[in-house]
């Protein structure tokens, strides 16, 4: 069963990579096929920048002989069949609130548009990188993999 329901889920590249490169650590690997099962089921949500972060980890794993030009083609292929829905809203509208972002809790730019987008979507997050959970966490945000959070109602 998903614990997150039937939430839409903002995915970062470190996780969509993970359906491709098998992550060495098996809680890792697992939320990584929890989570391509939650976007089968429900759908993703990507800001723009995920297509050229796609693409640079391909020819990064081709250039480490990890991948070749027609495996990253067939991952390409893959991708294009789920419900990866880009973000509605074009980048240079976003600029201040990345910035903002990126500023408060020490991320990249590109780091902070997947926070922004996620928190503008009042969804889950779903990434590796250990320092954007931390800031999604931190900013109210669930990260894809987390325990589910046990309400005040709970008398256990």
């Amino acid at each position: 069963m998903d614990p997150h329901g039937t939430q839409v889920v903002v995915i970062d590249a470190s996780l969509a990579i993970a359906w491709y490169i098998s992550r060495n650590d098996p809680h890792e690997a697992g939320i990584a096929q929890q989570a391509i099962h939650a976007v089968m089921s429900n759908g993703a949500l990507v800001p723009h920048l995920w297509f050229v972060e796609i693409a640079n980890a391909l020819v990064t794993a081709e250039r480490r002989q990890v991948s070749n030009a027609q495996a990253s083609a067939r991952f390409l292929a893959d991708l294009d069949s789920l419900a990866i829905t880009v973000n509605d809203q074009a980048p240079g509208r976003l600029q201040a609130e990345i910035l903002k972002l990126g500023r408060s809790h020490q991320l990249t730019a590109y780091d902070a548009t997947y926070l922004e987008l996620a928190l503008r979507k009042k969804t889950l997050l779903a990434t590796f990188d250990r320092q954007l959970a931390e800031a999604a966490r931190s900013a109210g945000v669930t990260v894809f993999g987390d325990p589910p959070q046990k309400s005040g109602l709970d008398s256990n």
